[in-house]
């Protein structure tokens, strides 16, 4: 998994992969992400109310994709206010404080994507 870390870690976006919770179909999207330790970090961009969190939430199956290298997963959705905000931080430093606040008005919730 530590080459499926450096990979991501050159990225800017990568494309997720869930299971629709009404259709059962594989439905992908580009998304930002951050890494920390052994996993990947995503913010849906409207919060709690994003169609691919809802998704997760009934499936919590992903899988993550970037330049040739994927994973899948069991995702782990964070609701813990302090945790959220300390993904949030880390979106801030990799993306720049006014793109992430203009991207994601809603920050209610996260998703752990482990990687190791």
């Amino acid at each position: 998994m530590e080459a499926a870390r450096d990979a991501f870690a050159r990225e800017r976006e990568v494309e997720i992969t869930v299971t629709g919770r009404k259709s059962g179909r594989q439905i992908s999207h580009p998304v930002w992400f951050v890494q920390e330790e052994e996993s990947m970090f995503l913010v849906p961009v409207t919060g709690s109310d994003s169609q691919w969190y809802k998704n997760v939430q009934r499936t919590p199956m992903i899988q993550v994709a970037a330049n040739g290298t994927a994973v899948s997963a069991s995702v782990t959705p964070i609701t813990d206010a302090d945790r959220v905000e300390h993904i949030v931080a880390m979106f801030r430093d990799k993306y720049g404080a006014d793109q992430v606040e203009s991207y994601y008005p809603r920050h209610d919730v996260a998703v752990q994507v482990p990687l190791g």
